[in-house]
Order: C-alpha cells, then sequence, then structure tokens
C-alpha cells in the first residue's frame, strides 16, 4: 500500500471505530495478530482492543477525535489527534463525573497487507484527569 493509502487506514479506523463507536469495523481494519503496545488493552489483542473501546464508549458515549495532523514513513502513521468527550459513565475506577475532557494523543501505527498490525500511544492522561476533577491542576 501507499503511504496515502495507509493514512487514508488509519483516518477510516479514527472515523469508524472511534468517533462511531463501530466496533465491527475492529475486525475488518486490524489484523487478526493485532498487536497494542500501549499498555491500555489487556490482553494487548485484538480481543483487548473490543474490550478497550467497549469500556471506552460506555465511560465517554459523545466520544470523538479530530485529526490535527498525520505523517507516514515506510508502513508506520504518526496521527497526532485531539479525544473530545463527556465523562458519563465510569472510568478506570472514577464514577461519572460528567465532565467534558479533550486531550492530545500522538498514536503509532504499523499497517501490513492493508491492515493495522500494531499501535503504540501516548496521551496526555494527567491533562485528562485534572479536567475530570480528579487530580488538582497545576
Amino acid at each position: 500500500m501507499s503511504l496515502e493509502e495507509n493514512k487514508a487506514l488509519i483516518r477510516r479506523f479514527v472515523e469508524e471505530v472511534q468517533c462511531q463507536h463501530n466496533l465491527a469495523a475492529l475486525d475488518e481494519l486490524f489484523s487478526p495478530d493485532f498487536v497494542d503496545h500501549s499498555g491500555m488493552t489487556d490482553p494487548p489483542t485484538l480481543e483487548g482492543s473490543h474490550q478497550f473501546f467497549s469500556m471506552m464508549f460506555a465511560a465517554f458515549p459523545d466520544m470523538r477525535f479530530v485529526i490535527r495532523q498525520q505523517i507516514a514513513e515506510g508502513d508506520k502513521v504518526l496521527t497526532h489527534k485531539t479525544l473530545q468527550a463527556t465523562q458519563l459513565g465510569p472510568f478506570m475506577g472514577i464514577p461519572a463525573t460528567g465532565k467534558a475532557v479533550a486531550v492530545d494523543i500522538m498514536d503509532i501505527f504499523t499497517v501490513a497487507g492493508g491492515k493495522i498490525t500494531e499501535h503504540w500511544t501516548v496521551g496526555d492522561m494527567l491533562r485528562m484527569m485534572q479536567q475530570l476533577g480528579v487530580v488538582p491542576g497545576p
């Protein structure tokens, strides 16, 4: 696949899974042997991703992402995006707060054979916890 096709695949993941909450699209977009290196899914597999996104959609039913920029090189796609959501359900042991969050996230995906095979992420979780009111702000 070309670099532009790889970027389009990641944009499709963001739109269909993360914004439209279509869990079935994971099976179409991810390789069966997908590995998540983020430390957020347990197990770090396609099944773990299903579980993680189910929890996220329950906690943040209006969750959406805005892609700020993408860079592709070889089989890697880096995506800088902003999570925008309201916490209306439990999240990581935190009861629903009703508070809105906006958090910047950087993802690196590996693409092979038209499927997403690996994922790494860095997100500003401290800022998210401050916005939820569970950690004092600066």
